[in-house]
């Protein structure tokens, strides 16, 4: 056993003699094959960013040319080879703003911005998208119960324009016909923002929401407090009527005539102004027959 063992170990000594570089050889060979393949690797994924790239580029050369629904494809295909890549959630972003802005297909946008919103939240294009979500939602499918979901989200990732939010969700809470929860988000808008060009208008609908609700005593209050503060504001106007409204359902109609007779040459909508000053004189006339 020993001489074998000997012999093995003398064979092996020669062959090192022999070919002195060949496990170096070896290790080189092993080598420079990793590099070969690590270079292959790079060498594509470089290429395969330019080809992206390049791609992009024709995407936005359909949209300058107005291939509307080729650009919005090219966009979208882009986004689904390559969701990881930077590209994606721009690419997104202009396959919502063509299906949205130029070729009305509103859902599909929605669900474009959608995506945006799930896929990359920490994009700088996510508050951008989610307000054109909460518009879509407002303006375009007339869902205001999920333009105030919509519209408190952009509230919570930080909007540079809240109260342009918080009004937008009052005035959806008031085409739900929900006065008593519009008159509390026109309350909290007045507060935060007291500088707001939107006050007159704010408490003008404070002072209509006070009225569906029946408090007609401080509905009279707010509704003047628009006419004394804000005399040349549009709702001036539009107050002064719904004041008339108010005194009209106390009783007070002379009072509320009189109103109705100093917006005549001035209010918006004559035909709605005399067919209501018929009915006030009309009750006037009627009350005074009962007595």
């Amino acid at each position: 056993m020993e001489i074998k063992k000997l012999k093995k170990q003398l064979l092996k000594e020669e062959m090192r003699r022999r070919h002195p570089n060949r496990t170096r050889n070896r290790w080189i060979g092993a080598i420079f094959a990793v590099l070969l393949v690590v270079g292959g690797i790079v060498f594509y994924f470089d290429k395969r960013d330019d080809l992206l790239q390049r791609r992009f580029e024709e995407a936005q050369n359909l949209l300058r040319d107005s291939r509307y629904k080729e650009a919005s494809r090219a966009f979208g295909k882009i986004h689904e080879s390559r969701p990881r890549s930077d590209l994606a959630p721009r690419a997104l972003f202009h396959q919502g703003e063509i299906l949205n802005i130029t070729l009305k297909q509103y859902k599909k946008a929605l669900i474009a911005y959608l995506q945006l919103l799930e896929q990359y939240p920490q994009s700088d294009l996510a508050i951008r998208s989610q307000k054109k979500v909460a518009e879509i939602y407002k303006y375009r499918l007339q869902d205001n119960s999920s333009a105030i979901v919509a519209y408190q989200n952009l509230l919570d990732m930080g909007t540079t324009e809240p109260a342009e939010s918080q009004y937008e969700i009052a005035d959806s809470y008031f085409k739900l016909n929900n006065f008593e929860q519009a008159r509390i988000e026109f309350e909290g808008f007045l507060r935060e923002h007291p500088e707001s060009p939107r006050i007159a208008e704010v408490t003008y609908r404070i002072g209509v929401c006070l009225s569906i609700e029946g408090e007609l005593e401080k509905s009279e209050e707010v509704l003047r407090r628009v006419v004394e503060s804000w005399p040349e504001a549009p709702y001036a106007i539009e107050a002064r009527f719904a004041l008339a409204e108010v005194l009209e359902e106390q009783e007070r109609l002379k009072e509320s005539l009189r109103i109705l007779e100093k917006l005549q040459g001035i209010y918006p909508n004559p035909q709605a102004l005399e067919k209501k000053i018929s009915q006030v004189r009309e009750r006037i006339k009627k009350k005074k027959k009962a007595i």
